[in-house]
């Protein structure tokens, strides 16, 4: 059988979410079914009745570089020794973020390349953990992101009254949730990139998500569920869902670390996250 585009805009129907921003995460594969018209049906599906679509377009690692030893701060969820000694020059790493380059890690799967290759699309400006987005609201959001403000469109998707829609995949992918841990009171860790002037620059990024599912019990109960085909959709009201996992997360600093009590990258920011006092941007 064959999902259609029907099905699709039923299903965002019965999850209220016309007319609002959403931030999609999404596996094609969980629906178990074609779907007529691949990711680009769902994205028409949800354009179709007034929504914004908020996505994840990273490029790391593509445009990121060794830091400088000046620029390592301490508690950062990261193994300096493990680096290359050497800082690549502007010469041997010409390659610079833009936000028209249309660059991608294939991580982040077919329908965030696909809303990537639409030619209305908005791209956030962070050279490593951009978001980009397509819809009425799409350069609302992604003028909230910059180098040293990665989260601002998720910011500004939850003030708005949008939504975090999941198809097929668990908490681990949502990314908003990075937001919350800034918000209660980690500091994000920081990544290198190269600026298009040259310099080498600290920017925000997120640390481990693998121990997200554990604030299940908290946010299960603000999620609208459905399914299509063997994919199961949640829809989480973006800006309870955050006050949620600020609330878990407050109570209990431990309460996202992943299953691996050596990650380094959870271990770092359940103790607050970087400190030291090399600059941002």
């Amino acid at each position: 059988m064959t999902i259609t585009a029907e099905q699709l805009v039923a299903t965002i129907d019965e999850l209220a979410l016309a007319q609002r921003s959403v931030m999609v995460h999404a596996s094609l594969r969980s629906f178990g079914e074609s779907v007529d018209g691949g990711a680009d049906a769902v994205l028409d599906a949800l354009l179709s009745r007034g929504c914004t679509i908020l996505v994840p377009a990273f490029t790391a690692p593509e445009f990121a570089v060794v830091p400088p030893a000046t620029m390592r701060p301490a508690r950062n969820g990261i193994d300096y020794t493990a680096l290359p000694d050497k800082v690549a020059t502007r010469s041997e790493t010409d390659a610079c973020y833009t936000v028209d380059c249309r660059v991608i890690n294939s991580r982040m799967g077919v329908l965030p390349a696909r809303l990537l290759a639409r030619g209305d699309v908005r791209r956030g400006l962070h050279p490593l953990n951009s978001f980009a987005a397509v819809g009425p609201k799409a350069a609302e959001l992604v003028a909230a992101q910059t180098p040293t403000n990665v989260y601002g469109p998720v910011r500004t998707l939850a003030d708005a009254n949008g939504a975090i829609l999941l198809l097929g995949v668990e908490l681990n992918r949502m990314t908003a949730l990075h937001l919350a841990e800034q918000s209660a009171g980690r500091r994000l860790p920081v990544r290198w990139a190269r600026a298009a002037d040259g310099r080498v620059i600290m920017v925000e990024t997120g640390p481990c998500s693998k121990g997200f599912p554990r604030l299940e019990p908290w946010l299960r109960p603000l999620a609208r569920s459905a399914r299509v085909g063997g994919s199961r959709w949640s829809a989480y009201p973006a800006k309870e869902t955050l006050a949620a996992a600020v609330a878990a997360m407050t109570a209990d600093q431990t309460v996202t670390h992943c299953a691996d009590r050596d990650c380094l990258a959870c271990r770092d920011s359940v103790a607050g996250g970087p400190i030291g006092p090399a600059p941002l941007g």
